[in-house]
């Protein structure tokens, strides 16, 4: 019958490598525990015109940094960011749902639009 609990015998502890682990040390020289970025873009149609106001703001290295920016563009730039959005987000969208058309049924022929 085996005694419980079972001891093991004991081993001589080898030494590592001294190469065998990569530590990455951070750029500067102190220790960083933690960086973010936020960026914050507004475009508004008023008056026939457009209007850009822009935040950013970061914390790396142990430094905070914000920059504000406003702006005043012709009326057609409000007209193509909003162009240039939707398409982007439709494209996007149809690509994430191109993922799933694997699991859909398959159908050689399409239905007619003639009722």
């Amino acid at each position: 019958m085996a005694k419980h609990p079972v001891k093991l015998a004991r081993r001589a502890v080898t030494a590592t490598k001294p190469n065998a682990i990569e530590v990455i040390e951070p750029r500067s020289g102190r220790r960083v525990f933690s960086s973010f970025r936020y960026s914050h873009i507004e475009v508004t149609a008023h008056g026939g015109k457009a209007h850009l106001r822009a935040r950013n703001t970061r914390f790396e290295d142990g430094k905070l940094t914000s920059e504000s920016f406003e702006g005043e563009l012709e009326g057609g730039a409000y007209d193509q960011v909003v162009k240039q959005t939707q398409q982007y987000v439709a494209n996007q969208t149809a690509q994430f749902l191109r993922a799933f058309s694997l699991f859909l049924p398959f159908s050689m022929k399409r239905p007619s639009d003639r009722d």
